[in-house]
C-alpha cells in the first residue's frame, strides 16, 4: 500500500512493567526487578526518542498492589534524560486539587522545556475513594463534572501570569511585573481557587491536554478539552465511528477536526514474517495463567466463566450490562465483550486477544503487514495515529522501532525528524492564548484611567 492521503501517523509508547502482554513478566527475557528502576524506563524513553515516537505515557491509579512509579516522580527525572520525546502523566480530577495540579504540570513542562501532557482522567475505583477518605466513590456523571470544572480552573492558573510578567530588572531591582500577574477568584460546585499560581505561565502554554475514555461523558469531555484522546477500539469500523462522532462534536466548541488528534490503542507483535510473529505470539499465550484471567474476565460477567469449557463460547448473553462495572475503566468491558460477540469467540480464544492488549486491538504479523494495518487506519479515518502497548520491554518496543518505523517512512505515513523541541509542535497543536489577557488589558486601561481622572 502508499499513502494517498498526506497525512502522518503519531506515536505514543504507553509504559507498563514488563510489557503488555499478560504474561510479559514471566518471559526469560523480561526483567520484572526492575519495574521500580529510573534506568529501565531511561531506555525505553531512548528507544522511543530514537524512533521519533511524539511521546510515552504512564498510567496511575491510587489503590491496588501495583509497582507503578508515580508520575511526576518518574517524568521529571526522565526529561532531564531526554530532549525531544512528550512526557504524559496520568491525573486524576477527582482525587487531587487543581492548583497543585496546575503547579506540578507547569513545573513538569519548565523543567521538560514544553514536552509536558496532562492524560486528565476522573477516578479509578472505589478503593481509590476509601484511600482518600471518602465514604463513595462518586458515580461517572457527577465525576465529570467535577473534571470539567477541574480543567477550567487549571487554565485559568496557568493563564494568571501573562507572558511577560518576569522582567528581571537589575537596575530597577524589580524581577516580576507584579500587574501582570494575577489572581482568577474562581468559586465553582465543587473548588473555590483565589490564585494566582506560584510558578510562570508554562513554555506550552498549556501542558498538552490528554483524555482516555470512550463512554458518552468521555467523548464530551474529550470534545471540550482534549487535544488528544487516547481510546480502544477492535476494529476500523468501530474506530470510524468513535473517529466521526468525537470529531463531529468539536463544532460547538468553536474547535476544528485538526486540533484533536485521536490516538487508539495498538498492541503489535511483529517479526520478519508472519510466521515468526505466530509462533512469539503463542510462545506468550503458552506463559498465561489460565486460572486468574478467567477470574479476570468474569468480572465482566454474571458468570464464574471458569465453570465453562475452555472451547465453549464465550457466553455473552450473560455479560453484565454495559456501564454496571463501578471499577477500573467502565467503557473497557463493552469494549472487550462486543469483540468477543462480533468474533464469536471461544474462551480460550477470548483468553488470548483479552492478554494481548488488554481492550485495544492487538495485531500480529509481519513488519509489512503491520505497516499496512496503520496506513490503512490512518488513511480510512480510523485513527491520527496509535498509542503502542508493545507486548514485552525492550523488544517489543525495539522491533517496532527498528523495522515498522523505517517502512512507515518509507511511505511517507511518518516523520524523519521532530519539527520542533516542543510536543505542541510535534504534534502539530497550536500554542493555546492566554485567554485573560485581553481582559486583563482593558480592566488596566480602566484603572489608569480612573487614575489619571482623580
Amino acid at each position: 500500500m502508499s499513502s494517498l492521503t498526506g497525512k502522518k501517523a503519531h506515536f505514543n509508547v504507553f509504559l507498563r512493567g514488563s510489557g503488555h502482554h499478560s504474561a510479559a513478566w514471566k518471559h526469560p527475557d523480561s526483567a520484572p526487578q526492575e519495574d521500580l528502576s529510573l534506568e529501565y524506563y531511561v531506555e525505553i524513553a531512548r528507544i522511543a526518542e530514537r524512533g521519533l515516537f511524539d511521546s510515552l505515557f504512564t498510567a496511575d491509579n491510587y489503590s491496588g498492589l501495583g509497582r507503578r512509579l508515580e508520575p511526576f516522580t518518574l517524568l521529571s527525572a526522565l526529561a532531564a534524560l531526554t530532549e525531544r520525546v512528550g512526557l504524559i502523566a496520568t491525573v486524576s480530577t477527582t482525587y487531587n486539587d487543581p492548583y497543585h495540579v496546575a503547579r506540578k504540570f507547569a513545573s513538569l513542562d519548565h523543567i521538560s522545556k514544553g514536552r509536558a501532557a496532562w492524560n486528565i482522567v476522573t477516578g479509578h475505583s472505589q478503593a481509590d475513594a476509601e484511600n482518600f477518605g471518602r465514604d463513595e466513590h462518586p458515580d461517572v456523571e457527577k465525576r465529570y463534572e467535577i473534571g470539567n470544572e477541574f480543567v477550567e480552573i487549571t487554565k485559568q492558573l496557568w493563564d494568571s501570569w501573562e507572558e511577560d510578567a518576569l522582567i528581571y530588572d537589575k537596575v530597577k531591582g524589580v524581577s516580576i511585573d507584579t500587574n501582570k500577574v494575577h489572581e482568577i477568584k474562581f468559586r465553582g460546585q465543587y473548588h473555590a481557587v483565589k490564585g494566582p499560581l506560584n510558578i510562570p505561565r508554562p513554555p506550552q502554554g498549556y501542558p498538552v491536554l490528554v483524555q482516555a475514555g470512550s463512554s458518552e461523558g468521555g467523548r464530551e469531555l474529550a470534545a471540550k478539552t482534549a487535544e488528544v484522546i487516547f481510546t480502544a477500539q477492535q476494529t476500523l469500523g468501530a474506530a470510524q465511528e468513535f473517529y466521526t462522532d468525537v470529531k463531529s462534536r468539536l463544532s460547538k466548541y468553536g474547535r476544528s477536526p485538526h486540533e484533536l488528534l485521536i490516538m487508539p490503542g495498538l498492541s503489535p507483535i511483529v517479526a520478519d514474517t508472519e510466521a515468526e510473529a505466530r509462533e512469539i505470539e503463542e510462545e506468550f499465550n503458552g506463559l498465561l495463567n489460565t486460572k486468574a484471567a478467567l477470574k479476570r474476565l468474569s468480572s465482566y460477567f454474571e458468570v464464574d466463566l471458569s465453570e465453562y469449557s475452555l472451547d465453549a463460547p464465550v457466553p455473552v448473553d450473560k455479560a453484565k450490562p454495559f456501564g454496571s462495572i463501578k471499577s477500573g475503566i467502565t467503557s473497557r468491558q463493552e469494549v472487550v465483550v462486543d469483540a468477543a460477540r462480533r468474533d464469536q469467540m471461544t474462551i480460550r480464544q477470548f483468553i488470548a486477544r483479552s492478554a494481548a492488549g488488554h481492550g485495544h486491538v492487538s495485531f500480529t504479523g509481519s513488519v509489512l503487514q503491520t505497516a499496512d494495518f496503520i496506513e490503512t487506519w490512518i488513511k480510512e479515518n480510523g485513527a491520527d495515529g496509535f498509542n503502542i502497548l508493545p507486548h514485552i520491554y525492550f523488544g517489543g518496543l525495539e522491533t517496532f522501532v527498528n523495522k515498522v518505523i523505517p517502512e512507515l517512512q518509507n511511505r511517507g505515513l511518518f516523520r524523519t525528524e521532530y519539527e520542533g523541541k516542543t510536543l505542541r509542535e510535534n504534534l502539530g497543536l497550536s500554542r493555546p492564548e492566554n485567554k485573560n489577557r485581553a481582559i486583563w488589558a482593558i480592566k488596566q486601561q480602566n484603572e489608569n484611567l480612573e487614575t489619571y481622572a482623580d
